[in-house]
């Protein structure tokens, strides 16, 4: 037995033009969805994580600096401070003396590239209302860019879904609005659709 919803959601996507493995993520999440399942850790199944290290406490040896020597830091960039107010992205809200939460990534990571000599360049997981407004502001950094590695790589998106039939949102009069990005867990399948894996990995990144 087919499933329409899910054929109808998979030929939206691949118009769209999603890489396999975007696709093949989607696929899963969806089963998971028409399985029942929601998606949600209640806080009563939660145990805490009681006296953890803290990490100034922690020492720093040498196979520790060259670990971070071949690390890239990819953050998460996604999100819209639409609950806020805000038009643009989040990481733009300015929130300590001025600076944007940007500029404190960032800022953290040239002092960590200064403190031990290493290249670390920072790769942004933007949406795609995010991206455009992030490289504008990271222009204010002309020494954050590594070789020729982007600045940021773009998370998938998937089509919205009606709660009674599963079936894809249509929107005619704002066809943007059918689509929403799939969230944290679309790392590794956007990361793997970027291409970005072999160039790290060829240019000596490991982490």
């Amino acid at each position: 037995m087919t499933d329409q919803a899910l054929e109808a959601a998979i030929a939206k996507l691949t118009n769209d033009g999603a890489a396999p493995s975007v696709i093949a993520a989607f696929v899963d999440r969806y089963a998971r969805f028409a399985g029942g399942e929601t998606g949600y850790l209640h806080e009563a199944d939660l145990r805490p994580l009681t006296d953890p290290p803290l990490l100034e406490d922690l020492p720093l040896d040498s196979g520790a600096v060259e670990a971070l020597a071949q690390t890239a830091v990819v953050r998460l960039n996604g999100g819209l401070g639409t609950s806020m107010g805000l038009a643009g992205p989040k990481c733009l809200i300015p929130v300590r003396e001025g600076l944007t939460f940007l500029d404190i990534v960032v800022r953290q990571l040239l002092a960590l590239r200064a403190a031990h000599g290493v290249r670390l360049p920072l790769l942004l997981m933007d949406s795609y209302n995010t991206s455009a407004g992030t490289l504008a502001a990271l222009q204010a950094y002309p020494e954050l860019p590594v070789d020729d590695l982007p600045l940021d790589f773009l998370q998938s998106r998937e089509p919205k879904l009606l709660a009674d039939t599963r079936m894809p949102v249509q929107w005619p009069a704002d066809p943007g609005l059918e689509w929403c990005p799939p969230g944290h867990g679309d790392f590794y399948p956007s990361l793997h659709a970027s291409g970005l894996i072999p160039r790290l990995l060829a240019a000596g990144f490991r982490y």
